[in-house]
């Protein structure tokens, strides 16, 4: 007897259903097989599919089995097909007859007791079996919340093999899981506000142009100045995610297992804060099982690099193509993957190893020697890819210990970014392919970033004083529109280029 039941894998972030062929033949030696590029995890399946068979109150048929997983020629990884290979055994046994299983996608490990439990990835199992056509899927209860995200399939979460035979069989139906609460990306709140901040008003100035515009970001200044601080708050500044960017951002996550238990979809962007010892494999993703690193879990959102140089120059130059093509491709033996990593890069560090190289009051300790090896750190590739560099000075006592009732909140500033923001789509509304102004390539650049003469001859002075590359030269021409865009101004005026140049002037001052 033959049987198919639909499951679905994973490659990179992208899901695509398998179908799960079983046959039986009448044999007196009990044999089971499972065929189809399965790895180590999906031939340890036979071990759960018999327990969990026979602790259910079934039994498994005394009969050669062999189960494939097509396409045959992909390699399948994971434990998500043992619920699909259970069920695909049971229908050639007879347990469940006159079941149609065309529309029907099921996913989830087996424990030996027969309960289903969670895997991950299963948001975009669940996007492909929906793009596949197949309209009712079946997961484990904890994975419920994150596959009902996806609409136009009836999810259904199953606690036991029992309950979902029950089901199959009408005995008892479940019923379709809804999504936890509706997409709502736009009334987030944050308990990090930017009127927390005394002073800094130049660099909440050049947070809010980078918000506008999703430019990288560089705070440097001494210890205890606010860089952290500032940046841990700009997330509350950002545009709300849209629902397409919910999903993406959710299948990243899902995939990665950090989507939190119960969780349907991420609602706000992401903020990673990886520590500086990590590797280069956990920056951009990796591992014999490719999987996403930070800078991937950071898509749609924001990475901070704490103390930049204290990173492994391998580690941060290893950033150079991510931040240029926004995606990682992870080659293997057994293929090739990408992962997406739209992001904003905000970086923090001390101007030398003590933290007080140029301070007014406080002496630096380093030599000279020392200030320029620890500056050296941070590579002039990597600078070159950072739009808008800020120093952040010592603040006074006053500063400190006054109350600032003029510090502008957090909604107060976002309401100017996403107005900002507004009005760049609405320029480039025959480009849905870019989002924001730091994504504008050379044809954009020449197409959308029109100066007037005086701008012009600004930026020719700057080009020539300041030795900038012709990277660096398009990317004070995107902060210049991000700033005539937070303005309202659809030509980019002498003053919109005068501070655009003004906050990427300090590689000439550290960097020379």
């Amino acid at each position: 007897m033959l049987a198919s039941v639909y499951s679905a894998g994973i490659s990179g972030i992208d899901g695509f259903l398998v179908t799960v062929e079983c046959n039986q033949v009448p044999s007196e030696n009990v044999r089971f097989d499972i065929v189809g590029l399965p790895d180590l995890a999906i031939r340890e399946a036979k071990e759960r599919v018999l327990s969990a068979l026979r602790n259910s109150g079934n039994r498994f048929p005394e009969a050669k089995i062999t189960v494939n997983l097509a396409p045959a020629d992909r390699k399948k990884e994971g434990t998500g097909f043992d619920a699909a290979i259970l069920t695909a055994v049971s229908v050639c046994s007879g347990a469940l007859r006159g079941v149609n299983f065309a529309n029907k996608c099921i996913i989830g490990e087996l424990s030996l007791s027969g309960e289903l439990r969670p895997v991950n990835g299963v948001l975009c199992m669940c996007v492909a079996a929906k793009e596949a056509g197949v309209s009712e899927v079946y997961v484990p209860v904890e994975n419920a919340a994150e596959a009902a995200a996806v609409e136009g399939v009836s999810v259904y979460a199953v606690p036991t093999v029992k309950a979902l035979f029950a089901h199959l069989t009408g005995a008892e139906k479940l019923t379709p899981v809804r999504p936890v609460t509706p997409f709502d990306g736009a009334n987030q709140t944050y308990a990090e506000d930017f009127s927390d901040v005394r002073g800094q008003r130049q660099a909440k100035r050049a947070m809010e142009i980078a918000a506008a515009g999703g430019h990288n970001i560089l705070l440097i200044g001494p210890p205890g100045t606010g860089k952290s601080m500032l940046a841990k708050r700009l997330p509350s500044i950002l545009p709300p995610l849209t629902f397409q960017e919910a999903i993406e951002t959710t299948k990243i996550h899902s995939v990665a297992g950090t989507l939190a238990a119960g969780q349907s979809l991420l609602l706000r962007r992401p903020f990673r804060a990886p520590h500086h010892t990590m590797s280069p494999v956990s920056l951009v993703g990796g591992g014999a099982n490719p999987t996403p690193g930070e800078v991937s879990l950071a898509h749609n959102g924001v990475l901070f690099l704490d103390e930049l140089p204290e990173f492994p120059k391998a580690v941060t130059d290893s950033l150079r193509q991510p931040l240029e093509d926004r995606k990682v491709t992870i080659t293997r033996a057994s293929g090739r993957l990408t992962f997406p990593c739209s992001f904003m890069l905000v970086a923090a560090m001390n101007p030398c190893r003590c933290g007080y190289f140029g301070h007014p009051t406080h002496p630096c300790t380093c030599k000279a020697g020392d200030v320029a090896r620890y500056l050296s750190r941070v590579s002039g590739p990597l600078m070159d890819r950072i739009d808008i560099q800020i120093e952040l000075p010592s603040l006074p006592y006053e500063t400190i210990s006054t109350a600032d009732d003029q510090a502008e909140r957090s909604d107060v500033i976002r309401a100017r970014v996403i107005a900002a923001r507004k009005f760049a789509r609405e320029r480039m509304a025959d480009r849905p392919d870019i989002f924001c102004n730091a994504q504008l390539d050379p044809a954009g650049i020449h197409r959308y970033c029109g100066v007037d003469a005086a701008a012009s001859a600004l930026l020719k002075t700057a080009y020539e004083k300041l030795g900038l590359s012709a990277r660096g030269y398009d990317r004070v021409l995107r902060v210049a529109r991000t700033i005539a865009d937070l303005a309202g101004s659809e030509t980019i005026g002498m003053d919109h280029v005068a501070e655009a140049i003004q906050l990427r002037s300090l590689d000439r001052k550290y960097w020379h």
